[in-house]
């Protein structure tokens, strides 16, 4: 028994070994997440450029399993700041305890949990590969290697935590830390290949339904805009309509250089164009999300994930006699978005 177990024990020490750069590597991935949104720029302070929480909105269009949590937190921008503080702080202790194989089980579910939330919130983006799903997926697989190794001979587990009797007592303690994990080799075969069959499975599904990976055809929601159109109607001399945009790259908006309503002949009753737009009145976008639909230079520029009604101010269009009548989008792409209104 004492030579199993001393068996056992050299297993897991080269298994921390063995992974000490993946710890290293993937630590520094979620502790720097911290570092450039806290220490080399500061990202959480609301209405400036790279705030974290619009790109956090940039997730809600297509993620899965959490979409009702992130559009609570992006129409509340007061708990999304919170949010948003406090996942940056986890992230930064999970990262550099990672790092240093401190409690290093307990920081791999941290892991885990982190990349679990990154892939069904943001594995659809990725404008020229599959960025955000790699980086998720490779983070779930990671945390559950690491949960089986532990930090090795070379973690703060190793030096600091055999001078406690508290974790010298118990041996629950190794399933937070490093070391030995109280599982026969039956016991721990079970657990790693079910691991693995599970995680296996996640990849399949969100591939497939992020990308149509597994089976085709292929695609990319972040290449080209898609703006869907809802809620168009006609009254008091006006045009409004709600616009939501669900696709397309995550790091520039979508530029409107062209807004008219038609009527079922094609004929133009009136049309916006890109000028006009650039100096849209702000108090006729009534945005839903954190990401804000607003005037640009030369266009109405739509963020990805932003949703707002906007309003049209026309007059004679009381006069407008019953029928069937046609909103247009244009984007500067060439991209036309249409939705037909029953007046």
């Amino acid at each position: 028994m004492l030579e199993d177990r001393q068996e056992q024990s050299k297993g897991y020490s080269l298994a921390g070994l063995f992974t000490l750069s993946l710890r290293l590597v993937v630590g520094w991935t979620y502790f720097s997440a911290f570092w450039r949104r806290l220490v080399l720029e500061n990202k959480l302070i609301p209405d400036t450029a790279g705030y974290i929480g619009e790109k956090f909105n940039h997730f809600l269009p297509n993620s899965i399993g959490i979409k009702p949590i992130i559009e609570y937190l992006v129409s509340t921008p007061d708990m999304l700041w919170w949010a948003m503080v406090i996942f940056t702080a986890i992230e930064g202790i999970v990262g550099l305890l990672y790092m240093l194989g401190f409690f290093t089980r307990l920081m791999s579910i941290g892991v885990l949990s982190l990349a679990t939330g990154i892939l069904l919130g943001s594995g659809w983006l990725g404008t020229t590969c599959l960025d955000e799903w790699q980086i998720g997926i490779l983070g779930v697989a990671a945390g559950f290697i690491i949960f089986l190794s532990g930090g090795g001979k070379y973690s703060l587990d190793h030096v600091l935590l055999p001078k406690l009797s508290l974790f010298r007592k118990h041996k629950w303690t190794t399933w937070v830390t490093s070391g030995t994990l109280p599982l026969t080799q039956k016991q721990a075969n079970k657990v790693s290949i079910s691991g693995a069959i599970v995680i296996m499975f996640l990849t399949l599904y969100t591939n497939q339904v992020f990308h149509n990976g597994v089976w085709g055809p292929l695609h990319n929601k972040s290449v080209k805009p898609k703006i869907e159109i809802s809620d168009a109607r006609l009254g008091n001399d006006a045009l409004a309509f709600t616009v939501y945009r669900v696709e397309g790259a995550d790091v520039y908006g979508s530029f409107l250089i062209g807004i008219s309503l038609k009527d079922a002949d094609g004929n133009v009753i009136f049309q916006k164009n890109g000028e006009e737009l650039a100096h849209f009145p702000k108090e006729n976008i009534q945005n839903d999300y954190i990401a804000k639909i607003a005037p640009g230079k030369h266009s109405l520029v739509i963020p990805l994930g932003g949703k707002a009604t906007i309003t049209i101010n026309e007059p004679g269009l009381n006069a407008l006699p019953k029928g069937k009548y046609e909103v247009e989008l244009t984007d500067i792409s060439g991209t036309v978005w249409t939705k037909e209104i029953n007046n």
